[in-house]
């Protein structure tokens, strides 16, 4: 399932050098992003960084720990973009849940509709087998249904939309919605899916 942790002899050698770290990080999102976790090696990990294996074992002690910071480092590049673009309390707060939406159908249809979310396609490959793993994917699905929530809770607040609902209750149905529509984008290769996301979300639940 996941590489065993060597052994602490296999652990000497020079002192890590600090961007080693990251740039096998930043392999790993790419690599994961384009090809999956279980078909991305360690090997292909360290040649594409040029480093020895064992560069990577000075920092990480499996795959299974990489593929946890490879997620940390995935959410947190993203995170930026949703504080910028939901968290901007002069815009009226479905303007701005919509502009998050427009923006990130647009970044697919440019990249061709392929390699999705990184979280979802991480969920679907390693979840069942690791509880690590697992306990990441859940904290930032959490914290990101959490920037749709502000949206949601202040929309309730100004009577846009109704509060039968609990705002978090709407924001994780409309992540899981997108996650959704994600993996039928990408089965189809077209923005069909989103569209009609978009469609549902907007034109009915939070009309």
């Amino acid at each position: 399932m996941f590489e065993v942790e060597p052994s602490p002899a296999a652990r000497r050698g020079p002192k890590p050098k600090p961007d080693t770290r990251n740039n096998l990080v930043q392999a790993g999102l790419r690599m994961f992003h384009t090809g999956g976790y279980a078909a991305t090696g360690i090997q292909g990990i360290v040649e594409s960084v040029g480093v020895p294996k064992g560069s990577f074992y000075n920092h990480f002690a499996s795959k299974e720990a990489f593929g946890v910071e490879v997620i940390d480092a995935y959410f947190a590049r993203n995170q930026d973009k949703l504080r910028t673009m939901l968290c901007d309390a002069d815009v009226a707060p479905l303007v701005r849940l919509e502009a998050y939406f427009d923006d990130r159908i647009e970044a697919f249809r440019a990249a061709g509709f392929v390699k999705g979310c990184l979280l979802g396609n991480i969920s679907a490959e390693v979840a069942d087998h690791s509880a690590l793993v697992r306990e990441h994917l859940v904290k930032h699905f959490g914290s990101w249904s959490g920037f749709f929530e502000t949206c949601l809770a202040q929309a309730q607040e100004e009577g846009v939309i109704g509060d039968q609902l609990p705002a978090a209750l709407l924001a994780r149905f409309v992540l899981n919605s997108w996650e959704g529509a994600l993996l039928r984008m990408r089965a189809e290769k077209s923005d069909a899916p989103l569209i009609e996301f978009k469609q549902v979300v907007f034109g009915r639940l939070l009309a």
